[in-house]
């Protein structure tokens, strides 16, 4: 599918969109109860899940591509408009505070800057060089990865950003809510996730929107967990920047390693508040330098680094299963 700039052609070309399709069924939802409207906005809430489900092994076979890339230094970049644009920046947002990221490791481009975030940009989706801009300041790699975020798959942004990180050697993936969309066939990774017309007609912040978020809490999740950035499901490259991950900090060193409350704030402050280092402490039986030796020449993965620790000090630390 190809889309154009021209209002005709561009109406026409929406009523093409599944994402865009009018409910006649739904026509006098505004003179149903409370109750039943929210029933009827949960009933298609919970139809999501399944098409994320039905979209899986495609969105696995991106996750195994961006954690490649980002394994030799690249950076994951979304890119998108309007909703879609907001939900790639609040993922990209919450990386450096649950994995410790540097900012620039995981970014968000909205389309417009940081401003479309609250208050909406005028033309700015529907520029093709502005996406190209954007990118070009980042100064995009081969190891990079672009995410390029559209619910209709048409947004010139997004389908910009695409084919602009591709020409420059980026692994790039679409991510969508239409079948057959010039965004996925953009894209080395296209994953569509087809959740049907909306509850109003076109506000695709609705379902799409949700999907979305599904999908992009798994591409930025699992390629930690990929890279490394948990133990088990424990978060062990949580930054502890306030009290409430400082306890959190505390207690992911007990539930890893099961010792005593002393014990942990002794690993911690010998670790100096690092989480990863603290557990590796007290289950490999090393102070804090070789902690932080042992990490580094692991890549940062906690369990490479409890190998290399048992095997520098043969039955120290307490294995954890």
């Amino acid at each position: 599918m190809t889309f154009s700039s021209h209002p005709r052609d561009l109406r026409a070309e929406l009523e093409t969109l599944t994402t865009e399709a009018f409910r006649p069924e739904l026509a006098e939802i505004d003179r149903l109860p409370t109750l039943e409207i929210a029933k009827l906005m949960n009933g298609e809430d919970a139809t999501v899940p399944a098409a994320v489900a039905a979209r899986l092994p495609e969105i696995a076979a991106a996750i195994d591509a961006i954690a490649e890339r980002m394994a030799r230094g690249g950076r994951l970049v979304y890119a998108g408009a309007g909703t879609a644009g907001r939900l790639g920046v609040l993922d990209a947002s919450e990386c450096p505070p649950t994995f410790n990221t540097d900012p620039s490791r995981v970014v968000g481009l909205i389309a417009g800057g940081p401003g479309a975030m609250v208050t909406s940009v005028e033309g700015a989706e529907d520029s093709r060089e502005l996406a190209a801009g954007d990118l070009d300041a980042l100064g995009l790699t081969d190891r990079d990865t672009v995410v390029g975020v559209s619910a209709s798959g048409r947004t010139p942004y997004a389908v910009g950003a695409v084919e602009h990180a591709r020409g420059a050697g980026a692994l790039t993936v679409a991510l969508s809510c239409n079948a057959d969309s010039p965004l996925a066939a953009a894209a080395d990774h296209g994953i569509e996730i087809v959740v049907g017309p909306e509850l109003l007609t076109g506000s695709t912040r609705l379902k799409a929107g949700t999907a979305q978020k599904l999908v992009l809490n798994m591409l930025s999740t699992i390629t930690m967990i990929r890279l490394g950035k948990t133990f088990g499901n424990l978060m062990v490259d949580v930054r502890a920047s306030n009290d409430k991950l400082r306890a959190r900090s505390h207690r992911i060193v007990a539930l890893a390693t099961g010792a005593g409350d002393e014990e942990i704030e002794r690993a911690l402050a010998a670790a100096d508040g690092e989480v990863k280092n603290a557990i590796l402490t007290v289950l490999g039986g090393v102070d804090g330098p070789a902690a932080a030796r042992l990490l580094a020449e692991s890549d940062g993965r906690l369990r490479t680094a409890l190998e290399k620790a048992a095997g520098h000090r043969p039955g120290r630390g307490r294995a954890r299963s």
